[in-house]
């Protein structure tokens, strides 16, 4: 079987646009829930330039609680039969049925934040349908992830999972070709720990995979512009954390307003390459 490399699917720099199919998402929650709204967003996101559109049925919002297997299928498998491979899909699930049943939907892609460690046959379907695969740190459970976390080196300690847990799907029969990585940005870290993985983000780059990063409207964007309450970040904030994670190494960005970051990133990429 001929390996595309993720490269070729999603070059640099990728814009994935996020369609929450949940009631308790922090950015949009509720707002897609019932399927034909989540399938008309996706199309608009489409429309607006997303290379692929990752659809979940599972908050992982810091507090949030686990949802069961029956529920995540109810709320993402409408979604994709009403597209009917429509847009280019990838799905945010850490479960093996649900990312079964979303690549038999025409889902390309696997997201899983758990990276592997939340379902043991999750590995074994990637691999047996030939999709690609996003393996993403985090520190805990989306339950517990912002209670306190610490680290000696965040950067060394998610450079070591993350290449710990590459070696794991690869040795499931996952081709290295066919993933990316994500340190997990919000996932378990302080603001601090966000700044600092977003400033040295090119040593997750010489780990030889595409680097995906999730800022946008992430809390901590909040936090440096001095606001203490709000739950989400800006669209500016979000944009020009983006362009920098751009100029750091970063290939691909997930992103709930993609025109805007469609946008910015290719006047970046064209002003980097003009010099």
């Amino acid at each position: 079987m001929t390996v595309l490399p993720i490269e070729e699917l999603l070059p640099r720099p990728s814009v994935i646009g996020v369609v929450n199919a949940t009631p308790d998402s922090f950015s949009d929650g509720g707002r897609f829930l019932a399927p034909a709204a989540a399938a008309a967003r996706a199309c608009q996101l489409r429309a607006e330039g997303a290379v692929l559109v990752d659809v979940g049925g599972e908050s992982t919002r810091p507090g949030a609680a686990a949802v069961g297997l029956d529920e995540e299928l109810a709320r993402v498998v409408p979604v994709l039969e009403l597209l009917g491979g429509a847009v280019p899909l990838s799905i945010d699930t850490s479960k093996a049925e649900v990312a079964r049943r979303a690549l038999e939907l025409g889902a390309v892609l696997v997201n899983d934040v758990t990276a592997l460690r939340a379902d043991p046959e999750l590995a074994g379907v990637v691999a047996g349908s030939g999709a690609y695969l996003c393996l993403m740190h985090m520190l805990g459970t989306p339950r517990t992830m912002q209670l306190g976390p610490r680290y000696e080196d965040v950067v060394s300690e998610v450079c070591a999972f993350l290449e710990e847990r590459l070696e794991l799907a690869v040795s499931e029969g996952v081709p290295e070709e066919r993933i990316c990585l994500d340190p997990g940005i919000g996932f378990g870290k302080t603001v601090e720990h966000n700044l600092e993985l977003l400033a040295r983000l090119d040593e997750l780059v010489a780990l030889g995979r595409p680097v995906l990063v999730g800022i946008s409207r992430k809390r901590f964007l909040a936090r440096i512009l001095g606001d203490e309450v709000a739950i989400a970040g800006s669209l500016a904030a979000s944009v020009g954390a983006a362009v920098f994670a751009y100029e750091r190494g970063a290939s691909i960005f997930r992103v709930h307003d993609v025109r805007e970051h469609v946008e910015a990133l290719t006047a970046a990429h064209a002003l980097v390459g003009a010099h």
